[in-house]
């Protein structure tokens, strides 16, 4: 007999909601095995559109970061004439600022001093001169992780009543799942769909109330460009925010990852700090705040080499003494995602050998990017059943479904969600999948679908075409 520990498991841990998605990708395994022996089915591949995941989606890597990948890993390349000159000083440089000239070597907690140097440069050039300290940079193994350890150190498990975060729907559910196993809870405060997915302040508020006598809330959690609504928001938005969590004394985490896809006609990504800076003393000098960027979301999308950076602004120097200590627990992040992130924020310039091919490859990136973008609103909002708000950036349409009341009663006896039901059927039938919108959140009484823009245009003509077929023979079935 197998001895069962669960009951000893933190009981936060257990309070951690399964995701969906593990419904999901269990049929897709067996669909893909399906397909391999030779059963019949209306498609001959899967479409996975469920993640933002570009290479996966068919967006090929940047060579130039590739090369200069090579070259460190291999350095016998940084000799080699097959590789561009500055592919090889880029290379040789960064082998030198790594112990033992390897990237197999450990580094210095925060990262590598010279791509912190360089990120610190890269967050002054992108905010208008604002400037950035180093002392302040923390790069890690994805954005995400750093997000973890910034909650961690803001919610104390013996706090009493529990401390809070109050955070986005909809919104990614990684970080609902690290609140929750932190021992915090999430304070949901809903983003308006009527009106774009705006953030509206006087949510906050309500949101802040609703806390009161449940939690003690201590953290604002923004994401801007939106995941997975795709908003965008405004300087005049962006200094509500600010407004709020310093009358009411949150911390502000703002995660930044999609700042560089941004494709609205009238839409500019800033950053938070860029707005609290420029909006002068006292916020300037009080409102704590912590943002993130990754390597995964930036165009070159490398999300397998996990590492993004953390950018701390106003804590007190007791408390990021605190914090280096608790990083130092992980050693580093990853060096070759380092050495990703420092090419992605600091890309070839015009001049240098490798710039024309670099510009090249962005440019379809960027111009594939915003044909998905068209495409998948107007088809979107072709399809009898489905609306989905303008997309203003960020990687995913997160377009609503309106499920007819003989569905969600299906979807019922079969002890799913109305839409991770939906999501089945597309699975099944079509041989696409998607995510249901349960699973980031959603009022009460709204069905939705997210799924991943950043693809090849041919995938994305291939998504759209299932879809459409999909759906107008599910609207034939149950109208």
């Amino acid at each position: 007999m197998k001895m069962s520990v669960l009951q000893e498991i933190n009981q936060n841990v257990r309070n951690m909601k399964p995701l969906e998605y593990s419904i999901l990708a269990g049929r897709l395994s067996q669909i893909k095995e399906e397909l391999r022996q030779g059963v019949k089915k209306p498609y001959q591949e899967m479409l996975d559109v469920y993640m933002g995941d570009p290479h996966k989606g068919g967006v090929k890597p940047l060579s130039f970061v590739r090369q200069v990948l090579a070259a460190c890993l291999y350095p016998e390349l940084v000799n080699s004439s097959k590789l561009p000159v500055d592919v090889r000083q880029r290379a040789q440089r960064l082998l030198s600022r790594c112990d033992g000239g390897s990237v197999g070597s450990y580094t210095a907690t925060r990262g590598i001093p010279e791509i912190v140097l360089r990120v610190s440069e890269f967050i002054t050039r992108r905010d208008g001169g604002v400037p950035s300290n180093p002392e302040n940079i923390f790069l890690s193994p994805g954005s995400q992780w750093s997000l973890s350890k910034i909650l961690n150190a803001l919610a104390n498990p013996e706090s009493s009543p529990r401390n809070g975060v109050l955070s986005p729907v909809p919104c990614h559910n990684t970080t609902a799942m690290s609140v929750t196993g932190l021992g915090a809870d999430v304070v949901p405060y809903y983003l308006s769909e009527e009106q774009g997915w705006e953030l509206q302040v006087e949510e906050l508020h309500r949101a802040l109330e609703s806390a009161k006598g449940v939690c003690n809330p201590v953290a604002l959690y923004v994401v801007n460009p939106g995941n997975p609504d795709g908003h965008v928001q405004s300087r005049k938005s962006m200094q509500e925010v600010i407004r709020f969590v310093s009358e009411k004394r949150l911390f502000l985490l703002a995660d930044e990852v999609y700042q560089d896809y941004v494709f609205g006609e009238n839409s500019e990504f800033l950053s938070y700090k860029r707005v609290l800076s420029e909006m002068g003393p006292p916020l300037s000098d009080t409102v704590e705040l912590a943002s993130f960027h990754s390597a995964s979301k930036g165009l070159m999308g490398e999300c397998g080499l996990r590492t993004g950076y953390m950018e701390l602004v106003n804590l007190d120097p007791a408390v990021m003494k605190h914090i280096l200590t608790m990083f130092s627990t992980d050693t580093c992040a990853p060096v070759l995602g380092q050495i990703a992130l420092d090419l992605m924020l600091n890309p070839p310039q015009p001049g240098e050998p490798s710039y024309p091919l670099y510009h090249m490859e962005t440019q379809n990136i960027k111009n594939t990017l915003a044909g998905n973008v068209k495409r998948a609103v107007e088809v979107v909002n072709s399809l009898p059943g489905l609306c989905c708000q303008p997309l203003e950036g960020g990687a995913f349409v997160f377009p609503r479904v309106y499920l007819p009341p003989s569905f969600i009663q299906k979807a019922k006896k079969a002890g799913l969600e109305p839409d991770t039901f939906y999501c089945c059927r597309l699975l099944e039938e079509a041989g696409l999948l998607v995510g249901p919108g349960f699973e980031y959140g959603q009022k009460e009484g709204t069905y939705h679908i997210r799924f991943c823009i950043l693809t090849s245009a041919e995938i994305m003509e291939e998504v759209l075409r299932r879809l459409t077929c999909f759906q107008k023979q599910f609207m034939k079935e149950f109208s």
